[in-house]
């Protein structure tokens, strides 16, 4: 039987293993928001499973590893050249998933908390930043060159549940002082969930393809063992004996 067990032992072995890299760590950024002005203060938060005896980070920039091994990277004064993709990795989890942050020059940015790319019924969280957090009064949020939401002090912009209408090119203007500022335009899309089915993780297609090896593996281990026994306990048929008498008996 043991010709069996082993591919079974394998299964389990590369079954655990892929159920192991199932978790995957998580970038969270503080504050939440993906771009922000130059001179900003950020840090990312790396949240994944560490092993008792290491509790180290490994922190990724654009793909090229930092030589900081926090949870947190902080990151002070930020510079447009800390623009980028970040990644982290911890002794028991997977690489992250990319978080993209964008640095800017200007005196107002239009923020968001995540690319602008949404989904139906998604919210849509929008922040009117000033460079160094000046006070900014008389807000307005505009699509498409059209006023959306005025605020007398400066507020953050919710559209709780958003559609395809509500795609289209965003900036917002406001009070700095007696000076009137604006941000750059960003363009903000909503797309259609059920335009893009969605595509099955490539661990998922991993672990299937390695079930159908290993399971065709054990089939041809088991009819190779069974045509074994079927040799070896062959009915064994005894020669005929054809007796002749001795001369005496003759």
């Amino acid at each position: 039987m043991w010709p069996l067990l082993l591919p079974t032992a394998l299964l389990l072995l590369v079954s655990s293993d892929i159920g192991a890299g199932l978790q995957k760590a998580v970038v969270i950024l503080d504050p939440e928001w993906v771009r922000v002005l130059e001179e900003d203060n950020v840090t990312l938060r790396c949240q994944g499973t560490y092993s008792p005896g290491d509790n180290s980070t490994k922190w990724f920039h654009n793909g090229s590893l930092i030589s900081h091994q926090s949870a947190n990277y902080f990151i002070g004064t930020a510079r447009v050249n800390d623009s980028g993709e970040y990644k982290c990795q911890t002794a028991l989890s997977m690489t992250s998933d990319p978080v993209k942050l964008e640095v800017h020059i200007g005196w107002l940015l239009l923020q968001t908390t995540q690319q602008p790319e949404f989904r139906e019924g998604d919210t849509i969280r929008l922040n009117c930043h000033s460079w160094r957090n000046k006070r900014v009064h008389k807000v307005t949020y505009l699509q498409n060159g059209r006023g959306k939401k005025f605020f007398h002090e400066n507020s953050e912009f919710r559209i709780p549940e958003a559609t395809q209408k509500d795609s289209g090119s965003y900036f917002c203007r406001g009070m700095i002082g007696r000076n009137n500022k604006s941000s750059e335009t960003l363009r903000i899309t909503v797309g259609d969930p059920t335009t893009s089915p969605s595509v099955p993780p490539w661990h998922q297609i991993t672990f299937c393809l390695l079930i159908g090896l290993l399971f065709a593996i054990d089939t041809v281990l088991y009819f190779s063992m069974q045509r074994g026994l079927r040799s070896s306990t062959a009915v064994y048929e005894e020669p005929k004996l054809h007796w002749s008498k001795e001369p005496q008996d003759k």
